[in-house]
């Protein structure tokens, strides 16, 4: 883990980011990395306090969850400590605010987005010793925890709630149409870089409907970053540089 310092800037954040992106998937620290990731546009961040509030947040968890009988129960408290007690909840309200793909605004606003919301999860679920992973479902990111039996249980952090297989057809079909198929690869665990690009690809898109080109621009470079040279992102930033371009040219 590389760890934060008190404040930050904008540059060093970004340094910060580079040198998580540059690591082997299974040493990523996905936590972290989000940190970095707001840090750009807050400057003042304590990324070390950010970390010591998810430690906090585990720690009251922990005692909510003391009488839980299993894992399955164990993770239907942990929904409700979080969602009903902690008040982690989807911004239904502004879902494409760029604050809701800031860790640390999340974490202060009790606001966010399925993958934000699912990183806080996981991250808090882990500290408890449930083995919990972000899953990428199509348009809208899921928790997945293993339970002892080898069931997989599944958990929909913005609205607060355990999903079954029918409810993710559900989901399913609102994001990819009704002749969309649940097949099981939709379901399997994310691995770090995958959700580090979703994350940084909402946050580009959020920037982008607010003409926010600079900001955008950088959600390109940082996930050039985690996959260098992705055709995708090339085109992007470039249409973002020559759009940015257009706005000063105007400028004089």
């Amino acid at each position: 883990m590389l760890h934060g310092m008190s404040s930050t800037e904008p540059s060093n954040a970004r340094t910060r980011f580079a040198a998580i992106a540059a690591l082997p998937d299974e040493r990523i620290d996905v936590t972290e990395a989000a940190l970095w990731v707001a840090a750009e546009a807050r400057p003042e961040l304590d990324v070390t306090r950010y970390r010591g509030k998810l430690i906090e947040l585990a720690n009251r968890a922990s005692q909510r969850l003391a009488s839980a009988r299993d894992t399955s129960d164990r993770v239907a408290q942990l929904v409700r400590f979080l969602h009903d007690d902690e008040g982690l909840r989807g911004n239904e309200s502004d879902y494409y605010d760029p604050r809701n793909s800031w860790l640390c605004d999340v974490l202060d606003r009790g606001l966010g987005i399925p993958i934000t919301l699912s990183i806080v999860w996981v991250d808090v679920a882990r500290r408890l010793g449930l083995r919990a992973a972000g899953v990428g479902f199509p348009g809208h990111f899921l928790v997945q925890v293993a339970a002892e039996d080898g069931a997989e249980i599944l958990v929909d952090p913005f609205h607060g709630r355990l999903l079954d297989l029918h409810d993710c057809a559900t989901l399913l079909a609102r994001s990819a149409g009704s002749g969309a198929s649940l097949e099981p690869a939709l379901l399997r665990p994310a691995a770090p870089r995958e959700i580090l690009v979703r994350l940084l690809r909402n946050l580009k898109h959020a920037h982008a409907q607010r003409a926010e080109l600079e900001a955008a621009i950088a959600c390109c470079e940082r996930i050039l970053l985690l996959i260098p040279g992705e055709p995708g992102e090339l085109r992007d930033r470039e249409l973002l540089r020559r759009a940015f371009r257009a706005r000063i040219a105007r400028l004089h």
